[in-house]
């Protein structure tokens, strides 16, 4: 790998030259990782819709009342 960007396939060949240990390492700090990213974006999510909710810009209804809306 020279100076500049890492490409995907330059990671790819990286992984190949560890260990098995290594490479289980890897793969879990990845997966807590991800679990952290999407728990975030969830988070994010609620907030918004907390405020929305609050500020009244949504409903409540049930799906009966979601579907005469939309007709």
């Amino acid at each position: 790998m020279k100076g500049g960007a890492v490409t995907f396939n330059d990671v790819l060949e990286s992984i190949a030259t560890f260990s098995e240990d290594e490479v289980e390492s890897l793969m879990e700090i990845i997966g807590k990782r991800l679990v952290e990213e999407k728990r975030e974006r969830l988070a994010k999510g609620i907030k918004a819709a907390r405020r929305e909710f609050a500020g009244g810009k949504t409903r409540r209804g049930t799906v009966d009342d979601l579907m005469k809306t939309l007709r």
